[in-house]
């Protein structure tokens, strides 16, 4: 969504449950789903655990519950439930969550969030780990992305990010779609 600016810093927020559930995770869990990879060629040197995955149809949309669901749910849904009860309109959809690693030494090359439903739905990042060699590009600007920090990104400008460092940088990523979106737009959400 265009939020009107690069990046919204929304606080410091207990996100040590997640922290843990994901960094626990077996090797294998970051492998289990490729779709994001597959469907996203900017995220070909990434892995990730899927909790929730929207299809690529707008205005009709089906959101699947992935094998990330049973894995993380548990402490990803209530930070979810806090992060958007403070700063959002409530009675949307989460489309996206994801948690997302780009191994030491990869990037995501530059672009933009281009399909329908990025237009409308806010991208939240919860960094987990990171590390100083991490550089977060949006509309030509690094930013630093802090732990224990929530920040919505402006995912409709030209976004990259490099990870020059020794370890893998880790990011919980979901998409909330506010209700007013939802009606203005006629979407149609089911659920898989």
């Amino acid at each position: 969504m265009d939020i009107g600016k690069p990046l919204i810093d929304w606080g410091k927020y207990d996100v040590e449950p997640l922290r843990r559930v994901i960094l626990d995770q077996e090797p294998a869990a970051w492998n289990e789903s490729n779709q994001r990879q597959d469907d996203y060629e900017v995220h070909k040197q990434t892995e990730s655990i899927v909790m929730l995955f929207a299809s690529l149809t707008w205005p009709e949309v089906e959101v699947t519950r992935e094998s990330g669901w049973t894995r993380l749910h548990e402490e990803a849904k209530p930070l979810m439930d806090k992060i958007i009860a403070e700063h959002y309109t409530p009675g949307g959809v989460i489309l996206r969550a994801v948690a997302a690693k780009l191994k030491a030494g990869k990037s995501i090359t530059p672009h933009f969030d281009s399909l329908p439903s990025f237009k409308y739905g806010h991208r939240i990042h919860v960094p987990i780990t990171t590390n100083r060699n991490v550089r977060f590009m949006i509309d030509g600007r690094p930013y630093r992305f802090e732990l224990d920090h929530v920040y919505e990104i402006n995912n409709r400008k030209v976004h990259s990010v490099v990870n020059a460092g020794k370890e893998d940088r880790i990011t919980f990523i979901f998409d909330y779609v506010p209700a007013d979106a939802i009606r203005e737009q006629n979407v149609v959400i089911s659920n898989g």
